[in-house]
């Protein structure tokens, strides 16, 4: 039987690991701007490469010709664009960008054309998204909290960090506004405010602090708390807020001798030489998700209607705990492990025809499915990436 096809595009440290993850099992082609990029494949011989600007339409159009599959592995400030412009393509896409609009301004789009559109479908927002749909289903679920990041194994000064994605899409983290539901309500926050202390076993202590990650979780759930924070190591708070509140981040140009210049754009060409990890440097993922409510009542199933958050079961507390590692047998850093393999298996469900749903389909209803979430978990643990649950009633 002929392998389908899947085109990849984006070939950064992310894209590249999906690219390879599932030349095993498809015909897969990785599309970059970049020839520095694909060059990093070349050693890999089932993955074929192709250089093209995806920001132009013609570039993107065919850039996915022939494909059965697209991934996208693009920068946020692209994603959007990518899936409005292949949707009259027919290409069922499964995205990884975390671009900041709304996705179900697509989703008419996509259903339209009869596609399925995965977006969001990384580690947070992805796995976050996949294990509380799954526990949805099951449970009343009072409360979601998500805390996550992902870090250098070696603290250097001054920065104590490294990014694996776009400099920008990394940035805009520290100032987009947080949104949070607290008892019912959205409560809007600066990012980086309501910092908390936090222990992790054989890691040691790590600074939390308030990050717009909820993203779709906003308007397909109704849980009356749910939050997500970013971990750091300690101190990164403060000088990331002073750069911020001095207007290094900002988007809004300013004239320098004539020139109009973004102050963003010069801090992430500043930034990004320092935040770039190293041949053989080693980063890790960690992550704990804590998932409070109730046993669901006998003969009730899905997701409970307002005000019926007080029930008869049991009250009980989920905890699910992630501390990947850099994979020194194939040199794979954990944030692309954790994020690029989640990614890999939502195409292999996809092309098993376990999910087709049509439309804009976020993480989390991959989760409803009992099947299709022990599919993605054995899919992880099977490279290395294992998640582990506790329960306390």
């Amino acid at each position: 039987m002929q392998k389908k096809s899947v085109a990849v595009l984006g070939a950064g440290l992310v894209g590249s690991a999906i690219a390879v993850d599932l030349s095993s099992d498809f015909e897969v082609t990785a599309v970059d701007i970049d020839p520095l990029s694909l060059g990093k494949l070349i050693a890999s011989a089932n993955v074929k490469t192709l250089q093209k600007d995806l920001s132009r339409t013609r570039g993107l159009l065919s850039a996915v010709e022939g494909a059965d599959i697209v991934v996208g592995a693009l920068p946020g400030s692209m994603g959007f664009n990518m899936i409005k412009k292949l949707a009259a393509e027919k290409k069922d896409i499964v995205d990884i960008s975390f671009f900041p609009e709304d996705p179900f301004l697509l989703d008419e789009l996509a259903r339209e054309h009869g596609i399925t559109v995965i977006t969001d479908c990384g580690v947070a927002p992805g796995m976050g998204n996949i294990i509380l749909g799954y526990h949805n289903k099951s449970m009343v679920v009072e409360s979601y909290e998500c805390y996550v990041g992902g870090l250098p194994v070696v603290r250097e000064w001054p920065w104590e960090y490294k990014a694996v994605f776009s400099p920008i899409d990394v940035i805009e983290e520290y100032t987009r506004t947080a949104r949070y539901i607290e008892n019912g309500h959205m409560i809007e926050r600066d990012a980086l405010s309501d910092p908390q202390l936090m222990h992790f076993k054989d890691i040691g202590t790590l600074e939390a602090w308030n990050s717009d990650g909820l993203r779709t979780l906003l308007k397909t759930m109704t849980i009356p708390n749910m939050i997500e924070k970013t971990l750091r190591y300690p101190g990164c708070i403060e000088y990331l807020r002073v750069l911020r509140e001095a207007g290094f981040f900002s988007q809004q140009a300013i004239d320098i001798d004539g020139i109009k210049v973004r102050p963003i754009d010069v801090t992430a060409r500043l930034l990004f030489p320092n935040w770039q990890l190293k041949p053989g440097e080693e980063d890790f993922t960690v992550m704990r998700i804590i998932i409070k409510g109730s046993e669901m009542p006998p003969g009730k199933k899905g997701t409970p209607l307002a005000g019926e958050w007080l029930t008869t079961g049991r009250r009980k507390t989920i905890t699910w705990s992630l501390h990947d590692r850099y994979d020194k047998s194939t040199g794979t850093i954990s944030m692309a492990r954790t994020t690029g393999y989640t990614c890999a298996a939502a195409v292999h469900m996809i092309d098993r025809g376990m999910f087709s749903r049509k439309g804009i389909c976020p993480p989390e209803y991959l989760g409803e499915n009992e099947e299709n979430f022990n599919f993605i978990m054995n899919y992880l643990s099977d490279r290395g990436v294992d998640y582990h649950k506790s329960s306390e009633l």
